[in-house]
């Protein structure tokens, strides 16, 4: 593999970020997914762009790259502040607040005017996009803000509103690449904003929309908060307070660890966006390495999509379970869930026809979930372009919930929510010319499919 790189490790790395678009992110030897749908890869070369730099990259034949399941550093972790492309400014939101005390206080200011500026940014319902929204800031600690920093990662695109009051909003990142985000109303008092994570997604999961553009690259801890900021900003006059947030948009959070887990600490300060560790959800395809981290480093809900109780299923609907199994994956979470008091994780189950939605699956997932501390959302499958799924109906997932409940498990019934605005789960996204593949489907499964038409 040739490779012209005069940049360094960082460019490497955001490379190999990039490339897992192209690469496969499975163990097993029998699965390529990408043999039959990029042909390119292997014979002509391809040009790249480093989306931080704007410099090209060229490299011709594939290669043995990086895994994608392994979390890719972005060289923002260590910072007191992200460089803004093409300046020298730091982007404020990229931060922990100790992270921004101490960027104030190496600019000659006390730590008393951080904390202002972060109840600016975060809380008293101001949520401050530029200098002139700092009120009751000393005016010289304002122009050293308006020299050094930067308020916003995204800059919003459009907003969609779907019949059931459901908000689809789509923000343009500093490359162009454009990200979705989605405000969901209830009339209980609760109003959930569900961020994305990553520019498309790696994981390829055959139900998902989003998993047909591949991985384009990870989003930063700022443009993950800043989605959560907007929607307060937006929002909050029309439908009121957001009490929740969901990392169940675009993306497999814990591909993202280092991000995910940084944005989710500013989401749950207590003087900043307060919301309960309880109310933030992060959700994963089954990652188990970053689970066990996960579990010990956080204190925000997890949510596992289990989509099926047989390992032959899973590998079909989900190939991350070829290098993660469901023996492995459950066996993780009872070990782990004994290590926390009164925690329960939240199995997410998208109901698929003919494929994972009979009685006798309802039976098997009953065992499967013995000894974890749980909660099941039962999931309709919203359609989309090119699907091979169709959902299950209502009466029979009614059935199915009815099985687990009588069996003492805490499960609950989630329809679509936005599906007419393609704001519904598993719906986000905007594949191009080049898709991830479809996979085979089992010979047991094809009959299914079809009479489920």
């Amino acid at each position: 593999m040739e490779m012209k790189l005069s940049h360094g490790p960082r460019m490497r790395r955001q490379l190999a970020t990039l490339y897992s678009t192209f690469h496969t992110i499975y163990s097993s030897s029998s699965f390529s997914p990408i043999s039959h749908r990029f042909p390119s890869i292997n014979s002509s070369p391809l040009s790249y762009h480093s989306f931080s730099h704007g410099r090209s990259l060229s490299f011709s034949a594939a290669a043995t790259l990086p895994s994608p399941l392994s979390p890719t550093p972005s060289g923002d972790e260590e910072i007191s502040g992200i460089p803004v492309k093409g300046s020298k400014k730091v982007l404020l939101k990229g931060m922990r607040y100790h992270e921004l005390e101490k960027w104030v206080q190496s600019h000659g200011y006390r730590p008393g005017q951080a904390l202002m500026l972060w109840k600016r940014m975060y809380g008293n319902d101001v949520w401050a996009h530029c200098n002139e929204e700092l009120e009751g800031l000393n005016k010289d600690f304002k122009r050293m803000l308006g020299e050094h920093a930067e308020f916003k990662a995204l800059h919003f695109k459009d907003m969609l509103t779907a019949s059931d009051g459901t908000k689809k909003i789509l923000f343009v990142l500093e490359d162009g690449l454009v990200i979705e985000t989605v405000v969901i109303p209830c009339r209980r008092g609760r109003t959930t904003v569900c961020v994305s994570s990553q520019v498309g997604c790696a994981m390829n999961c055959q139900f998902c929309y989003t998993g047909r553009m591949g991985l384009k690259r990870n989003l930063s801890a700022a443009e993950i908060v800043e989605q959560a900021v907007f929607a307060r900003r937006l929002l909050s006059n029309e439908v009121g307070t957001i009490t929740n947030v969901v990392f169940m948009g675009m993306g497999e959070p814990l591909h993202n660890f280092e991000n995910v887990i940084k944005a989710a600490d500013i989401m749950v300060d207590d003087q900043g966006l307060q919301f309960s560790p309880r109310k933030v959800t992060i959700s994963t395809s089954g990652l188990v390495p970053q689970i066990k981290r996960f579990l010990k480093e956080s204190n925000c809900a997890l949510a596992v999509s289990l989509n099926a109780t047989t390992d032959e299923v899973r590998n079909w609907v989900m190939p991350i379970n070829r290098k993660y199994n469901m023996d492995v994956l459950l066996g993780t979470l009872r070990e782990e869930l004994c290590l926390k008091r009164n925690y329960k994780v939240l199995f997410e189950y998208v109901m698929l026809a003919g494929v994972n939605d009979s009685i006798e699956d309802a039976k098997r997932l009953i065992n499967l979930v013995q000894g974890i501390p749980c909660k099941i959302n039962l999931i309709s499958f919203n359609p989309h372009s090119g699907s091979q799924f169709k959902p299950t109906r209502e009466e029979k997932m009614i059935e199915f919930r009815n099985i687990l409940a009588e069996a003492g498990i805490v499960v609950f019934l989630r329809f679509s929510r936005g599906d007419d605005q393609m704001a519904a789960c598993g719906q986000l996204g905007k594949p191009g010319e080049i898709q991830a593949p479809l996979l085979k489907v089992p010979a047991k499964f094809r009959v299914a499919l079809e009479a489920s038409v």
